[in-house]
């Protein structure tokens, strides 16, 4: 059983920073892609920002130069330093990643349970 914790939510202010976490746990054998996403009420959820297991990153143009995404291999931890904040920022949170585990021998996507992240004054 793989699972995929968020922590670091909550309410900033417009132009503040908070920091996401998400440490996956579980028979993981591998980690492959990892990333963020986030829903804002009545929209879809959308991709902001993903990493591969060699640092390579790739952001949404609505985030690029504000937010920041690394991981922790050795951890199985991802991050997303956000900057900059905006009301339009404001989302529940996702983390994703593609695992291998040892029931799965093959790389499959969990998620995450979701962190609140609100920008407001």
């Amino acid at each position: 059983q793989v699972q995929l914790v968020e922590s670091g939510g909550g309410l900033v202010q417009p132009g503040g920073s908070l920091r996401l976490s998400c440490a996956a746990s579980g028979s993981i054998l591998s980690i492959s892609a990892m990333g963020w996403y986030r829903q804002a009420p009545g929209k879809q959820r959308e991709l902001v920002a993903v990493i591969n297991s060699g640092g390579s990153t790739n952001y949404s143009d609505s985030v690029k130069g504000r937010f920041t995404i690394s991981r922790d291999n050795a951890k199985n931890t991802v991050y997303l330093q956000m900057a900059s904040l905006k009301s339009e920022d404001t989302a529940v949170y996702y983390c994703n990643a593609a695992v291998m585990s040892v029931t799965y021998r093959l790389f499959r996507a969990y998620w995450g349970q979701g962190t609140q992240v609100t920008v407001s004054s």
